[in-house]
């Protein structure tokens, strides 16, 4: 079948399909956005800084800005920083290495990233991620839907020195995230 045929009897099969929805006023039509109407530019020198556990994070993009689509942060961090294997229950996350060398974990796989290499990590799967090599890294995390920036500002909250495991695995679970 051609194209144009099949658009016409396709077409003619979906009104067919409707015509006793329309006659009894079955159809709604619901009216979808999916823009964001906050649109928002973030400066490089903006953000809102968070110490993580000494993940230095800069918080662009949050749930509030995006109508909790997303949430994006920069990852400015020291060698030998990272975050051990955990779980994500509730949100999907992309690591783009901007520069520096990172360690990552996904799944078992594990490979160094460099500037320019991104890393997909869904939800449900198991993953970490170090700084490795000399130099300071900067990565740019994302975690859809957003929701997680608020575990963050819970976990910057807590006494600085060595964490207490015990609380940061509290925390993290009430987000959905667990450790493994």
């Amino acid at each position: 079948m051609d194209r144009k045929k099949f658009l016409k009897t396709s077409g003619f099969g979906l009104g067919l399909a409707l015509i006793p929805s329309i006659l009894k006023g079955d159809l709604k039509f619901k009216e979808i956005n999916f823009l964001s109407n906050n649109p928002k530019i973030v400066q490089d020198s903006e953000g809102t800084i968070l110490n993580v556990i000494g993940d230095i994070q800069t918080h662009k993009l949050v749930g509030s800005d995006t109508e909790n689509q997303i949430v994006e942060w920069v990852d400015n961090v020291e060698p030998g920083v990272g975050i051990p294997p955990h779980v994500h229950t509730k949100e999907d996350e992309i690591f783009r290495v901007v520069k520096g060398q990172v360690e990552i974990m996904v799944d078992g796989k594990t490979q160094i990233l460099n500037a320019g290499d991104i890393a997909f990590a869904p939800k449900n799967i198991v993953h970490a991620w170090k700084i490795v090599g000399t130099e300071k890294a900067k990565m740019i995390t994302s975690a859809f839907p957003a929701g997680i920036e608020h575990m963050f500002i819970e976990l910057a909250k807590l006494p600085s020195g060595p964490p207490d495991f015990k609380k940061v695995t509290e925390i993290c679970g009430k987000y959905g995230i667990n450790f493994v």
